[in-house]
């Protein structure tokens, strides 16, 4: 199958009235769910709210038009508010443009080189940790517009942020926490007894008319930001006066890492919820593309957004048609009630947001791992002290590189190389096992030793330690290795210094029941011609007959 083949070119030919219907009662709720969200993370991020509405309309569409999942929704999401507002403060919003284009390049390659299926290997206790710690960070973002606190300056990092508001209680304004407190109480309420009522916008429409009938003094996006534009800007590419690209590779990687993870955590959720499979590469090419779009017309970084997913789901999507329609209802919104826009209080947008960072905080999967086997808490732990307390590229890439280390160690402690002709009837070689050595005749100067697990780097020292124990070099070695799926070079290596050495001590070295990938890189890297074919043997009985020949003085092939 090719590398980019979007899922609504496929879904064509089938396409009827009936789909229609459902893809666009599906679209037109999902977009007005977005509405308030696509404003509300923009503005967490420090830009104005019209940022994230033309992410939502341009990058959303793109997502659904040449994306590898059904009914992914794509646009901007509450994982990159740290990373958007982290590099605005040190670049400024040209520099998060460059960085966002890079990053859609990436994503291209990363789908082009077919890494999409690479994304499900970082390790579930590194998602849950940097997960569960953006959510706090953004909470922690929304306390401030949440109470009408009036601070000069909020500090950027988490502790000082946290000083400085505690420090600021006494300027609580009591009508904007009467808003931001209520919308989340209203959404909280409407999702459990009227789940189908899209609980964030009608929370925002109540809160605005609340505000503006009782003259409530508080902050909207009008006094902050002023009017809301009403069409899309024309596209353009942002200038580059200023910007040193080098500086910018660390936030680009950190955005196309982020986007892939999240996309494709997003479409592997809506797979599990409609029964579908997603083109994991394709869907990587079109975040690629959405992402440059998006900054070329305004924009701001874009993903797979879960929760929207599964709210399109829920409606009734059945193609990425419904994606689009999405995107078209949030242009037909911005057409209609942009000047209506400015009187939305902060406060209740702070709301939305304590909302989502509370759903997308996975505080059931950060228990149940802390339950889990010591080494994964220690993963999930560490990765999200380091989300809140450093930064988000800092704790994905330690906590994959320990994860990768803690795999190997149990990856070592499952190999084992056991000298089975010291010990027949234990527990290495049972009885009940048909090629059991047990049952069979070792010839005198013959040793057997059986390995078991992957023969890699992790477990070189147990089988140079276990192969210490000879005591006398024997006449022949029997390696018997039918339990070994794979080797890489560095227990090729390994066995290379073995055969040298039997070689010095007059020690023939047979093997046993070699499996399909060592036997592949045996004869791809000569080490079978070294050794002889005649030394590689199927079955145990075949080794140990050439092993007693070679003890007879007779230097057969059997």
């Amino acid at each position: 199958m090719a590398v980019f083949h979007p899922k609504f070119f496929s879904l064509l030919k089938d396409y009827n009235r009936t789909t229609l219907a459902a893809d666009l009662a599906a679209g037109a709720t999902v977009g007005v769910v977005a509405l308030p969200l696509a404003m509300a993370f923009a503005i967490a991020s420090g830009l104005p709210p019209e940022r994230g509405l033309f992410t939502a309309i341009v990058a959303g569409f793109l997502i659904s038009l040449l994306g590898g999942s059904r009914v992914q929704i794509g646009g901007p999401t509450g994982a990159f508010v740290v990373i958007v507002s982290g590099i605005l403060a040190e670049f400024g919003y040209a520099g998060l443009c460059w960085a966002t284009l890079m990053a859609g390049a990436l994503l291209i390659l990363f789908g082009l080189f077919r890494l999409g299926g690479l994304i499900r290997f970082i390790p579930f206790p590194v998602v849950t940790g940097f997960t569960s710690g953006i959510a706090l960070v953004i909470f922690s973002t929304q306390v401030k517009d949440l109470l009408g606190l009036r601070m000069a300056e909020v500090p950027s990092h988490f502790l000082p942020k946290w000083g400085a508001m505690l420090g600021a209680l006494d300027t609580v304004n009591p009508a904007a926490a009467a808003l931001g407190i209520g919308t989340v109480a209203l959404i909280v309420l409407l999702r459990r007894y009227a789940p189908r009522v899209p609980g964030m916008l009608v929370a925002m429409l109540l809160a605005t008319v609340a505000a503006a009938l009782l003259h409530l003094d508080i902050e909207t996006i009008g006094s902050r930001f002023g009017d809301l534009p009403r069409l899309l800007p024309s596209p353009a590419l942002p200038s580059l006066h200023g910007v040193n690209l080098d500086h910018l590779v660390a936030p680009a990687f950190t955005i196309a890492l982020l986007a892939a993870i999240e996309s494709l955590l997003s479409a592997t959720v809506a797979d599990g919820m409609t029964g579908g499979q997603h083109r994991p590469d394709t869907e990587l090419v079109a975040q690629g593309i959405a992402n440059i779009a998006g900054i070329v017309f305004g924009g701001i970084p874009a993903t797979g957004a879960i929760a929207r997913t599964a709210t399109n789901i829920k409606s009734g999507a059945r193609t990425p048609v419904a994606g689009m329609v999405h995107a078209l209802v949030l242009l037909l919104l911005l057409l209609a009630c942009a000047p209506l826009a400015k009187a939305i209080p902060l406060a209740t947008l702070a709301g939305i947001l304590v909302v989502v960072s509370y759903n997308m905080s996975e505080r059931h999967h950060f228990i149940s791992l802390l339950k889990g086997p010591r080494s994964d808490r220690f993963v999930l732990l560490l990765t999200f002290v380091l989300t809140v307390l450093v930064d988000l590229t800092v704790a994905v890439q330690v906590g994959v590189v320990l994860s990768a280390l803690l795999f190997i160690r149990r990856m070592a402690e499952i190999a084992d190389v056991s000298a089975i002709t010291r010990n027949l009837r234990g527990d290495g070689d049972s009885d009940d096992d048909p090629m059991s050595l047990a049952t069979r005749e070792v010839p005198p100067g013959v040793e057997v030793f059986e390995v078991s697990g992957p023969f890699f780097f992790g477990m070189a020292d147990t089988f140079r330690n276990a192969m210490r124990g000879l005591e006398r070099p024997p006449a022949a070695l029997v390696l018997r290795i039918r339990n070994v799926p794979a080797i890489d070079a560095t227990g090729l290596h390994v066995l290379r210094e073995l055969h040298r050495k039997c070689r010095r001590d007059g020690t023939e070295l047979i093997f046993s029941g070699v499996l399909p990938q060592p036997r592949a890189v045996f004869i791809r890297s000569g080490f079978m011609k070294e050794v002889g074919r005649r030394n590689f043997h199927p079955t145990i009985d075949d080794a140990l007959e050439r092993a007693r020949g070679l003890v007879a003085g007779v230097d057969g092939t059997c």
